[in-house]
This record gives structure tokens, C-alpha cells and sequence, in this order.
């Protein structure tokens, strides 16, 4: 593999990737980042004097999508961050995506501009209006060339629908609904009519100091427009139904995988939450983030999951010290390849990690500006847990807990992956002979 790109920033809080996600067709990729703005990068078209040149993204067109905002009612304050950008699939020449902070979702529609037009009637060539009397001749106007512009502007506006933070977003398969869920209730829009959403999961008692787990995140399932998943704090995943009920409460299926008594500790119920859920390409599997593993779970089997991956397992001895500095409760995303037979996760110390299903085969990955140089292959990495240290094997004890890598993206069809570590974005491809 080697990096086609690199998105050098500089180390403003403001500019953390807060989320990255290819459109369907994987010729642009979107990020969202703490400060509010989404950049979407364009793939370079294939030129026959530059064949080597495709594959690499640039910027296509950067936008401020969210600003901070203040909730007088609870004195609350509003973060400009994006949670969460999905494409909706492309129907005309125009792009359009939905992006959400924690409390608004924004439908944005992106298109070209490279003609003006000129003539008009009623104004003259500065665009100011001309009196009526002096007009004594009709003209047609014309339209001339410009320079490309990349025009970005918000269609839609979803707001005023949730109580708490909204975690995700998810287009439906029907490409006329989407839903967003935060903690305790999930609502399902349309895409058309911003002034009413219907809620189908609510999850909240009547009596709050009795609330027991908080929903994580949700999906709808690739192909079937009735069903959707959404995972917990406590580490189930719920199948849902629309076709049966209105709400949702009651779900279809219930995904979980009993605890082993001899590993019950103090942090089992913080890392057995799940931080992010998944569908596969095929809408047959799901997969599941934890903090230290990653599940794949047949659609058909409930009782447990059909493979465990182990992404960091070295870290179970130092729950102790990430409970104190707060990673443990750090969320995690998983991505699927375009065939579902290779899932990718982040770790530590900017590290990602690769499971093969068909081979069962893993490595670690690092993303880092000494790999950033183009054509440079990925070297696998390996971090060893006491004992004597091989020279190029890393300490678990020298892992920086302050890189992490939670945000990732696989290209639908092609060996292309952005990886965010913090405010640099990595693009790797497969090596193209």
C-alpha cells in the first residue's frame, strides 16, 4: 500500500476529523472536523500522460456546515462539531449530503458552475437595475464561460427534534427517509419535510434514575427499507421492524453475547458498550465495535457472534490507567471492505488494524507522516507485552494514548482507504503494478 494523499493541517483543536465517508461511487470523500466545516475531496480523472495520477483526491469544495450555537432554555451550549456525514446516493449531476452536529441535520446539495449568464433585460452588466423607461429593446441573454466554480448550499435544515446528543445518521435504502438517533430516541425523517419527524424508538423511562443503558448507534439495513439496528451502552444489538409497529420499542431480534464470569471486572460493562454498528455490504452480517474487540454476527443466529476479532487485547492489564485519562470511553468506528471479506478498525498510537475473515489472517497498520511519502508500502507493525522487545516490535508501555485512529473509510469497490489520525487525513491504496 502506499499514500496517494495527505490533508496537512495545522494542530488546531478545531481541525480534528471528527468524520470521514466516501460517497457511493468513491469518487469523493467527505470529512467533517470539530470546527464545524466539511472538506470533500475529488479523485483525480485518469489522464494518459499522468496514468499514475488517478487514485489521488483533492479538494473539491470546503464549507462551514454547522456553527456553534446556544441553548438559552437549558444554558446549554451547542457544539459546532460534525457527529456524522452520509451521502445520498447521486441522481443528477449535483451532489448531496446530510451532515449533523449533536443537535441539527443539514441536507447540502454541492454542484459545478463553469457558465454565467449575460444580457439581461431588466439589469445592466454590474447587475443593477436599469430604469424601464430607457429600455427600448428586448435582448436574449446568453451564456458564457467561467472559471469552474464549486457551489455549496444547505437545502434543508432538520432541527428542533432531539432532546439529547445525536450520535447518527442513516439514509434508508428508499433514498426518500433517513433517520438520526441520539442517547434514548431514534427519529425517522423525510427528506422533503423538515418540520415533523416521526419517533420509533424511545428508549427513555419514566423515571430517569432508572435509566440502565443509552443507545450508541444505528443503521438501516442496505436493501430492506422496514429494517434497522441499533446498538447499546450495554452491549446488545436490537433488529428492528417498521412493518410490525409504529414504534419500534419492541425489537424483531436481540443480539448479545453472554459475559465469561472469569473475565467480570470493574470496567467489563464500559468496554463491552458498543461504540459503532454495521451492516455488510450483502445485508447479510453485522458487525459490532467494542472497546478492545470487533464481532461479526450472523443475521440469523442471535445466541453469539460468528467470528471475534481482537484489535488491542494487549490492553486488558491497563484498563486501570485508560479509565483514568478517559480513553475508555473512547468510540471507535469499524468499516467493511466493498466484498465483506476484510474489516478495518482503529487503535492507539495511531495504529489501525485488518482482519481478513477468508484467510483469517490480521496486521497492523500505522498511519504517520513518516509513512506519508507517495508510493512508500506500509510496514506491518507489532507491539509486545513484557518480556524481551525484538527491534522492530514497540512496548505496549511506549504506545501514545493520545494518537488514536477512531475514524475510518473504506472505498466501495476498490483497495482505498482514508484514515483520520486526530487532524491529518491518510489516503492508502493497494500497490498498482
Amino acid at each position: 500500500m502506499h499514500l496517494t494523499e495527505e490533508d496537512k493541517q495545522t494542530g488546531v483543536k478545531a481541525d480534528i476529523i471528527s468524520t470521514v465517508e466516501f460517497n457511493h461511487t468513491g469518487e469523493l470523500l467527505a470529512t467533517g472536523d470539530k470546527g464545524g466545516r466539511v472538506v470533500v475531496f475529488q479523485r483525480e480523472q485518469e489522464s494518459k500522460n499522468q496514468p499514475q495520477r488517478r487514485g489521488e483526491y483533492n479538494v473539491y469544495s470546503t464549507f462551514q456546515s454547522h456553527e456553534p450555537e446556544f441553548d438559552y432554555l437549558k444554558s446549554l451550549e451547542i457544539e459546532e462539531k460534525i457527529n456524522k456525514i452520509r451521502w445520498l446516493p447521486q441522481q443528477n449531476a449535483a451532489y448531496f449530503l446530510l451532515s449533523t452536529n449533536d443537535k441539527t441535520v443539514k441536507l447540502w446539495k454541492i454542484s459545478e458552475r463553469d457558465k454565467r449568464p449575460e444580457g439581461y433585460n431588466l439589469k445592466d452588466d454590474e447587475g443593477r437595475f436599469r430604469d424601464p423607461t430607457t429600455i427600448t429593446a428586448l435582448r436574449v441573454p446568453v451564456l458564457r464561460p467561467m472559471d469552474l466554480m464549486v457551489e455549496a448550499v444547505p437545502r434543508r435544515v432538520f432541527c428542533n427534534a432531539h432532546t439529547y446528543h445525536i450520535n447518527s445518521i442513516s439514509v434508508n435504502s428508499d433514498y426518500e427517509t433517513y433517520m438520526s438517533t441520539d442517547d434514548l430516541r431514534i427519529n425517522l425523517w423525510n427528506l422533503e419535510i423538515t418540520n415533523r419527524s416521526f419517533n420509533i424508538v424511545d428508549i427513555k423511562p419514566a423515571n430517569m434514575e432508572e435509566l440502565t443503558e443509552v443507545i450508541t448507534a444505528a443503521e438501516f439495513h442496505p436493501n430492506h427499507c422496514n429494517t434497522f439496528v441499533y446498538s447499546s451502552s450495554k452491549g446488545s444489538i436490537r433488529l428492528c421492524d417498521m412493518r410490525a409497529s409504529a414504534l419500534c420499542d419492541n425489537h424483531s431480534k436481540f443480539f448479545e453475547e453472554p459475559e465469561d464470569p472469569s473475565n467480570r471486572s470493574f470496567f467489563s460493562e464500559i468496554i463491552s458498550s458498543v461504540s459503532d454498528v454495521k451492516f455488510s455490504h450483502s445485508g447479510r452480517y453485522l458487525m459490532t465495535r467494542d472497546y478492545l474487540t470487533v464481532k461479526v454476527w450472523d443475521l440469523n443466529m442471535e445466541s453469539k457472534p460468528l467470528e471475534t476479532y481482537l484489535v488491542h487485547d494487549y490492553l486488558r492489564s491497563k484498563l486501570c490507567s485508560l479509565y483514568e485519562n478517559d480513553c475508555i470511553f473512547d468510540k471507535f468506528e469499524c468499516v467493511w471492505n466493498g466484498s465483506d471479506s476484510v474489516i478495518m478498525t482503529g487503535s492507539y498510537n495511531n495504529f489501525f488494524r485488518m482482519f481478513d475473515r477468508n484467510t483469517k489472517r490480521d496486521v497492523t497498520l500505522e498511519a504517520s507522516r513518516e509513512n506519508s511519502k507517495p508510493r512508500a508500502v506500509l510496514k506491518p507493525r507489532k507491539v509486545c507485552v513484557g518480556g524481551k522487545r525484538r527491534k522492530d516490535e514497540i512496548s505496549v508501555d511506549s504506545l501514545d494514548f493520545s494518537k488514536k485512529i477512531l475514524h475510518t473509510a473504506w472505498h466501495p469497490s476498490e483497495n482505498i482507504i482514508a484514515v483520520a489520525a486526530t487532524n491529518n487525513l491518510y489516503i492508502f491504496q493497494d500497490k498498482v503494478n
